[in-house]
């Protein structure tokens, strides 16, 4: 290795200003070695003196911006070594600030909700309008989608409600009992359980588990079929997608809606028995309870919420199944809008007929 292509440095101390002196080619292997030394020694009031350097690569210019940015002056550089200089004070600037977008006006939020109110609705009169044209297309029909639906959204999920029937009637009257005990009022646990089921939890419960084992798989499946194209070929084929796609699957949900629904609360009422019962209730006293505080129009408004539901569910995942878009991420997209979407109408709609329920006087 010749002489010049050893990096060395001198320090001398003026007064107060130590002038460092650097000679040979500061390269990468110099700069390593060099760089605790010289940074350490490098403040205000120092001065580098590049005239002896015989050039730098990118790392020996990291040292010297380093040592500049320290408070150190650089002074004498050759052309190549302020060459290296500037690529290095150009390459450690900070990057500028990333632009913010701007906050969306409301009139443009308030579009986009209008404009998605009107494809609902434009989505509901396309359902309606399939259904009035269903005796002139039952052959677009498919009767073994509707059973295949039903044992899919309906059998197959009969494990997983009652195992949560059983759980929310567990939880719910262990968690009465304890301040209704305070009252002496332990059998009373029965009727708030039991007309918890019946009326809202039933169908609220059963609804959820459909929007998330069926309202997605609905806008998985279609969702699919919509990034293939394989709708835009039924419609050059003249088959109409609502009738051949939507329907099949609305009409399974509402009829297996009811049944879950009954399952749940019955299974329900298990769990229910088993906590008063363990805590020395009679099986006779919490069965009179049930019989005597349980309305007919409290089971059948549950049933009334459970058609809707199921009806709400579907239709939203079969929507978001078709409203996908081109890409990887569309199937997914879709299947997170029909689970949030049909969780979200359950509970809107489950106040809407709290209220209607009130001033009906049911």
């Amino acid at each position: 290795m010749p002489p010049q292509a050893v990096v060395n440095f001198e320090a001398v101390t003026q007064g107060t200003t130590t002038v460092l002196t650097l000679r040979g080619h500061l390269d990468i292997d110099g700069a390593g070695r060099l760089w605790t030394e010289a940074t350490r020694r490098a403040g205000e009031g120092t001065v580098v003196d590049l005239a002896a350097l015989a050039g730098c690569d990118s790392a020996g210019a990291a040292l010297l911006v380093a040592i500049e940015r320290r408070g150190g002056r650089l002074e004498s550089a050759s052309a190549q070594v302020a060459a290296m200089l500037g690529r290095a004070r150009n390459a450690l600037q900070e990057p500028p600030p990333v632009p913010t977008a701007p906050p969306t006006p409301w009139y443009v939020t308030l579009r986009h909700g209008l404009d998605a109110m009107a494809d609902g609705f434009a989505y509901l009169g396309e359902a309606v309008l399939a259904l009035l044209a269903l005796p002139r297309r039952l052959r677009q029909f498919r009767r073994i989608d509707l059973l295949r639906t039903a044992d899919q959204a309906g059998v197959r999920a009969v494990p997983l409600i009652l195992l949560l029937g059983v759980l929310m009637g567990l939880i719910l009257a262990f968690q009465s009992l304890i301040p209704m005990r305070r009252f002496g009022a332990d059998i009373f646990v029965a009727n708030l359980v039991a007309i918890s089921l019946l009326r809202e939890l039933g169908p609220l419960l059963a609804a959820v588990v459909l929007a998330g084992r069926s309202g997605s798989a609905f806008a998985a499946e279609i969702g699919t079929m919509k990034v293939n194209e394989e709708i835009d070929a039924l419609t050059t084929m003249g088959v109409d997608p609502m009738t051949m796609l939507v329907l099949p699957r609305l009409s399974a949900a509402m009829l297996v809606m009811p049944v879950l629904t009954v399952l749940l609360e019955l299974a329900g009422l298990v769990g229910m028995t088993l906590v008063l019962v363990a805590s020395g209730i009679p099986l006779v006293a919490v069965g009179n309870q049930v019989a005597q505080w349980v309305r007919p129009q409290d089971f059948y408004g549950g049933l009334a919420k459970a058609v809707v539901f199921g009806a709400v569910v579907a239709a939203i995942g079969c929507r978001a199944g078709l409203a996908a878009g081109v890409g990887p991420r569309a199937v997914g997209q879709a299947a997170t809008a029909a689970v949030v979407g049909g969780i979200v109408a359950t509970i809107v709609l489950d106040g809407v007929f709290a209220v209607l329920f009130y001033r009906l006087g049911l």
